[in-house]
């Protein structure tokens, strides 16, 4: 069995290891939902890969913009807008190649 991107495998003093913070910080980004790992039957936070890369981005964004938690929030909310946004377009661009190609077989 392999395993994916988005399964929730590491607990946090893993995770907290792996990035280098202290696991009260990996909770205060739970409590501010900028990253909220999935949980256990039996209650512990479980982190994917997809959760590591985007502590990563958080403190990336932190230590080149010095942004404060308010400020990486925003970062998020653009960031998914963006990708929103581009698929959207990738999808309507698409769209026109298909009504283009339906116009050359009717006047050719």
């Amino acid at each position: 069995m392999t395993m994916g991107h988005n399964d929730p495998v590491f607990a946090i003093g893993i995770v907290a290891r792996m990035v280098g913070l202290h696991q009260q910080t990996l909770r205060n980004y739970e409590r501010c939902e900028l990253v909220v790992p999935q949980r256990s039957s039996g209650g512990t936070r479980l982190y994917s890969n997809r959760d590591v890369e985007l502590i990563r981005k958080i403190l990336e964004w932190k230590e080149e913009f010095g942004l404060n938690l308010a400020g990486v929030e925003l970062m998020l909310t653009l960031t998914q807008r963006i990708n929103e946004l581009d698929s959207h377009v990738r999808n309507l661009t698409v769209e026109v190649v298909k009504l283009r190609e339906g116009q050359v077989r009717l006047s050719g």
